[in-house]
């Protein structure tokens, strides 16, 4: 309970958090970011990581001078490719013997479930739109793989959707982060771009409730 406590008091003061990482470890906070991208987009077991909120303060971090923008954009762009790739190959090697097993430690199958059902009603496009939907986005690359998706096909679409999320995150919170309204008001904005970044699963949830109702 304490660790989720402390979780949720990180990801909603993201801003003093990040501030104070950046201070405390300098140019290592680049890998740390690195590794946070990577993990919530590479690892099945990591899916609560922060993704669009922490990009988007990174980008205001990099708007005030305590961050550079190109490398924060080459670095998190590499960690969300190299992030989906990992997590491809980890479907394609364990995606079917997790998929008959009722219970896997560490992973909840009915997110997976749920992301194999958007797979099938997107196809390939998902992996691009998963990318602004937290979760699914975690979760995709690795139906993905243990899917029929070749890597080649794969790999374009996850280098389109690596770089337009990194970018348009980075570069929302670069011109509007230091904006004195959004600065007064940095744990709303960051609750709602959560808010709005959960909304279309919801939205499909709700779908897929109504029709599972009316059958």
């Amino acid at each position: 309970m304490d660790i989720i406590v402390w979780f949720f008091d990180f990801v909603i003061h993201l801003d003093e958090n990040l501030t104070q990482l950046a201070n405390d470890f300098g140019v290592w906070t680049y890998v740390i970011l690195f590794a946070i991208v990577f993990c919530e987009t590479g690892l099945v077991v990591t899916p609560f990581l922060p993704g669009d909120s922490m990009i988007f303060v990174v980008g205001a971090l990099s708007a005030s001078g305590e961050l550079n923008l190109k490398v924060i954009a080459i670095v998190l762009i590499a960690a969300a490719i190299l992030g989906d790739t990992c997590n491809y190959h980890l479907g394609k090697l364990f995606g079917p013997m997790v998929f008959r097993k009722d219970n896997v430690r560490f992973l909840k199958k009915e997110h997976l479930e749920k992301t194999h059902n958007f797979y099938e009603k997107h196809g390939g496009k998902t992996i691009i739109l998963a990318r602004f939907i937290p979760i699914i986005r975690t979760f995709a690359p690795f139906v993905a793989g243990m899917g029929s998706m070749s890597y080649m096909k794969f790999i374009s679409y996850n280098i389109i959707g690596g770089i337009s999320w990194v970018l348009l995150f980075l570069t929302a919170g670069y011109f509007f982060g230091n904006v004195p309204v959004v600065q007064d008001n940095f744990t709303l904005v960051i609750l709602a771009i959560i808010a709005i970044s959960v909304l279309p699963g919801f939205v499909t949830y709700l779908k897929n409730k109504k029709t599972g109702s009316t059958d």
